[in-house]
């Protein structure tokens, strides 16, 4: 991965943790990852970038990119060194609000702008640097939550598995958007609009790594919507929704889920729920499209935002935002259910990525 390779001095991996800087965080932290234990270890931090509350890493180029969820919503861009990260450049308006999510989709970064209801696309230059002026698609609609779903509020961007599609998925229209990119100008065109179930506020979607499946994770309702996914034609079909947290008792916490993660290897799927401060593991002996729910654990900390599989599938790491650490878990090969192995503070932690 560029002139880091993806590990530090020691031989460790990297990982990327990004946090809120107006919860007291400090950026974008840099960590090696011990392959032995999977522990975390922090190297170094840069706070350039107002709440870089999601990253995504290009590998190839060995550039790590960030939202900056303000009101004025931007993306940064960083070169990975081996002394950590060198910002490329300023930071590059989105053209939307409080943008939550992004994702490299070819020769173009695109970004979820949750507060406005909008994605954008931007260039990507050789060095890697986003580039404006952004181009914008506006989303429409609103759902039955008075609270969160008056206006369409978009909160993730994901290439499908053979990079022809964007999906994007909205929390306030209740709907995922399959996008295609104008091979000239880079706009995004809706191709499809997918309605989910009114009310139920779906934030996240993964897809089985056979490519056929997706899951979609909702906010407002404790579901996972199970859903065929056709590249050819760019359809996407639900077909069953499935339970993330059982029926709480009166007086329970009420369960927010948040992300969502397939396991490499196509046997499991595990979503992160705030509120109850949980991870939920799913089985997919039956098939992909059958997950069971088989087990629940805490997440170790409280309100985990984001959650992520190592590249091996074999530990999961929970960014706790409210308690201010990540934690990890080792995952039963047999069963998938993930063991509390270890933590770091990272003050107003949103997101983990690995080099």
């Amino acid at each position: 991965m560029g002139d880091a390779d993806s590990r530090d001095q020691g031989g460790a991996h990297r990982a990327y943790i990004g946090s809120f800087t107006s919860g007291g965080g400090r950026g974008v932290t840099t960590a090696a990852v011990d392959p032995a234990t999977g522990a975390l270890t922090p190297l170094a931090a840069d706070a350039s970038l107002p709440d870089p509350s999601y990253l995504a890493l290009d590998r190839a180029a060995g550039v790590l990119y960030a939202v900056s969820e303000t009101e004025r919503g931007a993306v940064g861009a960083f070169r990975v060194t081996a002394g950590g990260l060198e910002p490329i450049g300023a930071p590059v308006p989105v053209g939307g609000s409080g943008p939550t999510h992004l994702c490299l989709a070819g020769s173009r970064l695109v970004t979820a702008n949750y507060t406005s209801g909008s994605v954008s696309s931007l260039p990507v230059g050789p060095d890697g640097a986003p580039h404006g002026p952004a181009t914008v698609l506006a989303h429409r609609g609103a759902g039955p939550d008075a609270e969160r779903q008056r206006a369409p509020h978009a909160h993730q961007v994901l290439p499908d598995p053979t990079g022809r599609w964007v999906l994007g998925v909205d929390l306030g229209s209740d709907a995922v958007r399959v996008c295609a990119l104008d091979p000239a100008t880079g706009a995004l065109r809706v191709h499809a609009e997918v309605p989910l179930r009114a009310g139920a506020g779906p934030r996240h979607l993964a897809f089985h790594p056979a490519g056929a499946v997706v899951y979609v994770l909702h906010e407002l309702e404790p579901q996972l919507t199970v859903c065929r996914w056709n590249a050819a034609s760019g359809h996407l079909e639900p077909v069953r929704e499935v339970p993330v947290a059982p029926a709480g008792a009166p007086g329970a916490a009420r369960p927010y889920p948040s992300a969502i993660v397939a396991s490499p290897d196509g046997r499991f799927v595990w979503a992160a729920v705030r509120g109850t401060d949980t991870l939920v593991t799913f089985s997919l002996a039956a098939g992909p499209e059958e997950p069971l729910l088989t087990g629940t654990v805490g997440c170790g900390g409280g309100w985990p935002r984001d959650l992520a599989a190592d590249p091996a599938g074999r530990r999961l790491y929970a960014a706790n935002e409210r308690s201010g650490d990540v934690t990890w878990f080792e995952v039963d090969p047999r069963t998938g259910e993930p063991r509390r192995a270890g933590s770091v503070p990272v003050p107003a932690a949103s997101c983990v990525v690995f080099g």
